[in-house]
């Protein structure tokens, strides 16, 4: 029995030996002079269980030991993190001074190379030049915003007395409402074999690069694989009919009229891009702003008054319009404090092409740079009472955060309004949303092109289901906020007609 004891011991001593000199040895690699200071965890691995387990904390006690740049080894690379808000401007607003996209490799292998998040420079531009040709105003107006309000008129029928998981919902209704956008005449033969598919790639894009059966990262290459044949018969479908549609995939495949001509390969890596990046902001900015109405009875009254005035102006059976969007100034205030304070993008990668000195340190070239943005949202100073849900604060400023801009921005056009209420300050009629600090949608040259069709998205889906039905939580179900916010047993409701 004591041989037995002793041999243990022994193990895990050797053990415990192995896993430091693995550290220590990780640790001397990346000891380059002028590196900031910081951890690099394991070989390979580096320190990515702790940054997934722990996210904001993990964060947070980093920059407590090393100030807001600090260097560590996360999603497969070794990595820059900086939490300064001066800094990161500055790193998004520079892409032509070397600062590029810099996606972890799960995310380009699944996303595909030609994808607007990888591309940069006059590709780049290029890329993006298609895609906002997709989503203008004159668009959104007379193609985007019907489909989008007949769409939802429909999802949102018949939920009277029943109990629903709301993040299913709403996960279905972004997707469904995307590809209606992409393929209108094909989407409904295609969703039901896509769909399944389309969850697989999401879940894909956020793990390690490790192609192992029954990991994260397989199942989301092949999911892409299948989404390519998919769209390629699709394509081909089209060309043989030569039939016209006012649709994006219409708009992006090579035609005389089409000035950006994409390759098949570019088309089918922008509508994975399209259905991506409006699946996962429109879905989980809709499912919280069900949360926080829910939690807050104040804001939903003025909410729902905002959409029954429209409605009131309007038959039954009228959708809205172009015209009704632009009037929803508190709805536009609702969504921005959701995305705020849920935080759903928590920062952007960038990636440097040659050595190059930034906040006093030399960071390599190859080396990723993590604009961690998270914490922004929290700012005390940007946000008065951070942490509360108040979607007043994106129409009302007053003189104290008039100041503090003013003192990063002389050249802000302001004036004042002055009523019962106090200092109404209104800066390029934007407000909040113009500050330099502004990054829930990206920001510089990688400002999101689809955020104003997402906007409209959201805001037809509260329309019609603040206007339709009232609801309440079932159950205390569980909400995680990182590294994707989401419930992991579904966010359940009971839903009964206004």
């Amino acid at each position: 029995m004591a041989v037995m004891v002793l041999v243990v011991v022994v193990v895990v001593l050797f053990v415990l030996c192995i896993c430091s000199a693995l550290l220590r040895w990780n640790e001397l690699k990346y000891r380059k002079k002028g590196l900031p200071p910081g951890t690099m965890g394991w070989p390979i691995f580096g320190e990515t269980t702790e940054f997934l387990k722990q996210g904001p904390n993990f964060m947070k006690n980093q920059r407590a030991r090393y100030g807001s740049f600090f260097k560590s080894h996360i999603l497969g690379c070794p990595t820059i993190v900086s939490m300064d808000p001066e800094l990161n401007r500055y790193i998004l607003m520079n892409e032509a001074k070397g600062l590029v996209p810099g996606y972890p490799q799960s995310m380009l292998d699944i996303m595909g190379k030609c994808n607007i998040a990888a591309v940069h420079g006059s590709t780049h531009k290029y890329m993006r030049g298609s895609l906002l040709a997709l989503v203008s105003p004159t668009l959104i107006r007379s193609q985007l915003l019907p489909k989008i309000d007949q769409f939802m008129r429909a999802h949102l029928s018949g939920w009277d007395n029943q109990v629903i998981n709301i993040q299913e919902k709403t996960k279905e209704m972004a997707f469904l409402s995307s590809l209606k956008q992409v393929a209108s005449a094909e989407c409904e033969f295609i969703a039901p074999v896509l769909q399944p598919e389309f969850f697989k790639l999401v879940l894909g894009t956020l793990s390690l690069p490790i192609d192992l059966p029954g990991t994260n990262y397989r199942s989301g290459v092949q999911a892409r694989k299948n989404i390519i044949r998919i769209l390629s018969q699709l394509m081909e479908e089209r060309k043989a009919s030569k039939e016209t549609h006012q649709d994006m995939l219409s708009g992006l495949m090579v035609s005389e009229e089409n000035k950006y001509q994409l390759s098949d390969e570019e088309v089918i890596d922008q509508i994975i891009t399209i259905l991506y990046s409006g699946y996962e902001t429109v879905s989980t900015t809709s499912m919280m702003a069900v949360k926080y109405l829910h939690d807050h009875p104040k804001v939903l009254q003025e909410l729902r008054e905002e959409h029954m005035a429209i409605r009131e102006r309007k038959n039954p059976e009228d959708p809205i319009d172009f015209n009704d969007l632009k009037s929803m100034r508190f709805t536009r205030a609702v969504i921005f404090e959701t995305s705020r304070l849920a935080t759903i993008v928590n920062g952007v990668l960038r990636k440097t092409t040659e050595d190059m000195e930034l906040n006093g340190f030399v960071i390599p070239k190859g080396w990723r740079i993590y604009v961690y943005t998270r914490e922004i949202n929290y700012d005390p100073f940007l946000y008065p009472e951070p942490l509360t849900f108040n979607p007043w604060r994106w129409l009302v400023c007053d003189l104290f955060f008039l100041l503090f801009l003013l003192s990063f921005s002389m050249d802000l056009y302001v004036w004042f309004k002055f009523d019962q209420t106090g200092f109404d300050c209104k800066l390029q009629d934007k407000r909040l949303e113009s500050h330099n600090y502004f990054f829930i949608f990206g920001g510089g040259t990688r400002l999101c092109p689809g955020k104003e069709l997402g906007i409209a998205e959201i805001s037809a889906f509260l329309h019609y289901f603040v206007t339709r039905y009232r609801w309440e939580e079932v159950g205390g179900d569980k909400l995680m906020k990182f590294p994707r916010v989401e419930a992991p047993n579904g966010l359940h409701i009971r839903v009964s007609s206004y």
